[in-house]
């Protein structure tokens, strides 16, 4: 290999890597937003429980209906909680790499099962909130699908560095659609069915 493409390589991995902790940087920042305004709206909540809070837009767009569920303290707490203390560790993880961090394989393997758990979570709350409450929460949508970027940038990285210590053969076979972003695709396509399914689960969601 040429020194050229050598440099070329590092470029491109460089960009991949800065795209990647690019994402889960900014929406670990979104998550935190959002956390931030649910723990507050909630304290608004239990000063007035029939405050009209901001982000309870309609009977299907309603915050406060979803926030006083039992669903929402599901360990006891409010589960904003949870994001206040989350995502600060993942805007940290992010920071550290512009700053010139390399971390080690297991620390990833940390943050992969950590998303893993935050993904799990969050869309057990966001089903529970289609068909169970059947009452909408914007900034829990938000959480949602800021905790499904961020999974899905941290799986990129840790399979493309193989930090699950795939065999040789398999990592050369997940690669191959890595790089072909087809990842990207099955993500944006998940998205976009989850928000078909919202739509017909609420026709009058903006009603």
């Amino acid at each position: 290999m040429s020194q050229a493409t050598s440099q070329s390589a590092k470029n491109n991995l460089a960009r991949a890597n800065n795209w990647i902790f690019g994402v889960i940087l900014f929406f670990a920042s979104v998550g935190l937003l959002a956390s931030f305004t649910l723990s507050n709206e909630k304290i608004e909540l239990l000063k007035d429980p029939n405050a009209v809070l901001s982000c309870s837009l309609n009977v299907v767009l309603n915050c406060a209906s979803v926030i006083k569920s039992w669903q929402a303290t599901a360990f006891g707490f409010p589960n904003s909680f949870i994001g206040l203390m989350a995502y600060p560790v993942l805007i940290t993880l992010a920071v550290g790499y512009f700053a010139g961090a390399r971390y080690k394989k297991w620390f990833l393997l940390g943050a992969q099962a950590g998303a893993l758990l935050g993904l799990v979570f969050a869309y057990w709350l966001f089903f529970q909130s289609v068909f169970v409450i059947q009452v909408l929460c914007p900034w829990c949508l938000l959480v949602t699908f800021s905790t499904t970027m961020i999974f899905e940038a941290i799986t990129r990285y840790n399979l493309r560095e193989n930090n699950f210590n795939f065999s040789q053969q398999l990592h050369q076979k997940i690669l191959k659609p890595l790089h072909k972003d087809y990842d990207k695709f099955l993500v944006a396509a998940w998205v976009v069915a989850l928000i078909v399914m919202v739509f017909i689960k609420f026709p009058d969601i903006f009603g």
